[in-house]
């Protein structure tokens, strides 16, 4: 999902323009058998197409399992927001961005549920209507993502620790700011995010998802269970397992609630 000319979590990358839409996965490594450890609730998962939106699926299912856990069921619609940033000047044609520039659409903009916008040639509803009552968009929006109530974290090794500034990569065209900090404590803080239910968003080079759950294989090594936005396809219906070690190697950047984040 990422170009990017800059060193991060200790690899050099390459300059990289990857898709994110759906494509054969380089995530779940073949012929393992999986025990589940930990597994949060989460919405059907749906599908992207052929869409360089993964940052909107991925933020918005990280949003719905961070509801999930607080018992409040809600199911997000992407293509309002691919609505909604047609009139970003900004954004480039290719509609790729980061899993937080979803955050500042939705504050701008507002989100509605997934059965009032099933489709992205839709007109975007100017009404939400939840439990009996009427909503703005905007309305909607800040009862399931307070402002500020995410933080964005990222583990570049070329930058200072434990400060924050903006992420230099084209698909920042919102220029997000993220805190910087060691892949190892990131390791840790997204593992204790998801044991506590928590909703995390994890993003590599080319790809996000959210992350839901903790599994082991039979040698005992450890994953992450991503939900993927390329439909109910593979081996485990849609789901990915990305070891820890491809975590330490492959992450850009991860987001979660500034509450999982301090626990």
């Amino acid at each position: 999902m990422k170009l990017k000319t800059w060193i991060v979590c200790g690899a050099a990358m390459a300059v990289l323009m990857g898709s994110c839409a759906q494509q054969t996965s380089q995530y779940t490594p073949e012929g393992k058998h999986f025990t589940t450890d930990v597994m949060n609730g989460m919405t059907p998962v749906k599908d992207q197409g052929e869409s360089q939106t993964c940052w909107i699926y991925a933020m918005l299912a990280t949003i719905e399992t961070e509801h999930l856990a607080w018992g409040d069921s809600v199911n997000l619609s992407p293509y309002y927001i691919e609505k909604m940033i047609e009139q970003e000047p900004d954004c480039p044609q290719s509609r790729r961005g980061e899993p937080t520039t979803l955050i500042t659409m939705i504050e701008k903009y507002g989100i509605c549920g997934y059965d009032a916008m099933r489709k992205p040639d839709t007109p975007a509803p100017r009404w939400v209507f939840m439990l009996g009552a009427q909503y703005t968009p905007q309305e909607f929006a800040r009862s399931v993502c307070k402002p500020g109530e995410y933080i964005a974290l990222s583990c570049d090794d070329s930058k200072p620790y434990n400060e924050v500034s903006e992420l230099k990569v084209p698909d920042n065209w919102t220029h997000e700011q993220y805190l910087n900090i060691p892949i190892d404590t990131l390791l840790v803080k997204t593992e204790r995010a998801v044991k506590r239910h928590h909703g995390v968003c994890w993003e590599d080079r080319n790809h996000a998802m959210a992350i839901v759950g903790l599994a082991h294989d039979d040698a005992g090594e450890r994953y992450f269970i991503m939900k993927n936005s390329w439909g109910e396809t593979g081996p485990h219906n849609g789901l990915e397992y990305v070891s820890y070690q491809m975590f330490r190697s492959e992450t850009v950047a991860v987001e979660m609630t500034r509450e999982a984040y301090a626990e």
